[in-house]
């Protein structure tokens, strides 16, 4: 199998030169993580009749409450029309709350109801309690590992948004 022209280097370990073979490996395995890492969301969502862009929303607005629609649509990467189709279902629920912006009033500010916060809340546990399970299983400088890896697979926009949106969290 011909080796990839990807190293990388750990603490001062020899360069792990990786075969095309175990790229492959390391794709599919993803494939498979988020399977199971949205398993549980999914199957929560569908009894609710909603879908997986319900529940980029859903975490979104939650992260940052008072998000305008565009800031939204920014993050998310959907056309208008996608997202207005996911907000719309969210208000008429009662999900998600979108009110008039005080200084702009063409801005649309979105906010999770009471009980778009409990939906958020069952979502983010059951993925917290897989990620949880996992990061223990593989140990602390695993973490901080894949959490690199993730960041490095990001295009340098999604990185910025990305780093801009967390806690401080090392």
């Amino acid at each position: 199998m011909p080796r990839a022209k990807l190293a990388m280097t750990t603490k001062g370990e020899n360069l792990l030169f990786l075969t095309d073979e175990q790229l492959r490996l390391a794709i599919e395995a993803m494939f498979f993580a988020y399977r199971g890492f949205t398993a549980d969301p999914d199957r929560m969502l569908e009894e609710l009749g909603y879908g997986r862009a319900h529940h980029r929303a859903i975490h979104f607005i939650h992260r940052s409450p008072g998000t305008t629609v565009n800031n939204l649509l920014n993050i998310l990467g959907v056309t208008k029309q996608s997202l207005n189709r996911v907000l719309r279902s969210l208000i008429e629920d009662g999900m998600v709350e979108s009110r008039i912006g005080t200084r702009d009033k063409r801005e649309r500010h979105l906010y999770l109801t009471e009980e778009g916060a409990a939906l958020e809340r069952q979502l983010s546990e059951a993925q917290r309690g897989r990620m949880r399970s996992a990061f223990r299983q593989a140990g602390p400088e695993a973490v901080s590992g894949f959490r690199r890896v993730l960041e490095e697979m990001m295009d340098p926009e999604q990185r910025r948004q990305f780093r801009g949106s967390r806690d401080d969290v090392s």
